[in-house]
């Protein structure tokens, strides 16, 4: 199975800056071939020390961003959707500063945004008109974008892998793809590993997350199926464990789950590897 194997950096917060550096050393020397980077700070030139460090660790990196309630895509406010629209612009900028030929995250709409009903066809429509012209700069970079549902309780726009599968097909670009996220779909799916296959070829990233978001290995998410699947479809992208800490305060997790960050990156690591070479 040749995947890449990444670590999240929102397991330390959003704060994303060179005091970090020397965490990029530890995923390194505990054996990780990538790191995906979350774009909060959509100046460009804040990243180009990332991007000097980043190829001097030798490391792969994938970039990811979030819209939170003043960035909406599929808002009635015109001049936000406009704004929201000129915002992930400038955070594929970002992405295209570090290297990562990915953009990837739940950027079709807010986080934590509802209007208390279902979506309506004209916040799809919003959204797809949005992300095709969000798709066709991410070409001019190079950079496919790669778009994950949220579980019902983060958001409403997409929130399963048919819904999101639907979705991607009507935008309709070559640079507009698929992300799988365990977390959302322990929820929201019936069978992970169908999931993956109905994706298929469209899947360009993938993050593992324990149902409880800690140390992959330690819940009930069936590791081994989900990369079995993987495996099946022919994936060879990344796969990034995704954990989060009461340093994230949008995960709401306000309970100790492991001794230290180190502690999940090594043993979520050691994990990974015991099951991959299973597959």
């Amino acid at each position: 199975m040749q995947i890449t194997l990444g670590m999240n950096l929102l397991l330390w917060g959003t704060e994303m800056d060179d005091r970090l550096f020397p965490v990029l050393e530890q995923i390194k020397s505990c054996g990780y071939d990538g790191v995906e980077i979350p774009i909060f700070n959509t100046d460009p030139s804040a990243w180009e020390s990332w991007r000097k460090k980043i190829d001097e660790l030798q490391l792969s990196r994938v970039a990811v961003t979030i819209n939170g309630s003043d960035h909406n895509q599929i808002s009635q406010d015109a001049a936000m959707r406009k704004s929201t629209f000129e915002r992930n612009k400038r955070a594929l900028d970002c992405a295209a500063v570090l290297g990562s030929e990915l953009l990837t995250g739940p950027f079709h709409s807010a986080l934590g945004v509802f209007t208390g009903k279902a979506s309506t066809e004209q916040e799809r429509d919003w959204a797809k008109e949005n992300l095709y012209q969000l798709a066709e700069y991410a070409k001019q970079h190079g950079i496919v974008l790669g778009l994950e549902y949220l579980n019902r309780f983060e958001s409403y726009l997409v929130t399963t892998t048919d819904e999101l599968i639907q979705f991607v097909d009507e935008i309709n670009h070559p640079n507009c793809r698929l992300m799988f996220d365990s977390f959302h779909a322990n929820i929201e799916e019936q069978n992970m590993a169908a999931a993956i296959h109905r994706m298929g070829n469209r899947l360009v990233h993938v993050q593992l997350s324990e149902n409880d978001r800690g140390i992959l290995g330690c819940g009930h998410v069936d590791f081994s199926a989900i990369l079995n699947a993987l495996n099946q479809i022919g994936y060879n992208g990344m796969v990034s464990v995704e954990a989060f800490s009461t340093k994230l305060a949008a995960a709401n997790i306000w309970r100790k789950m492991f001794d230290s960050e180190l502690q999940l990156v090594q043993e979520s690591y050691h994990y990974l590897k015991s099951i991959i070479h299973e597959n």
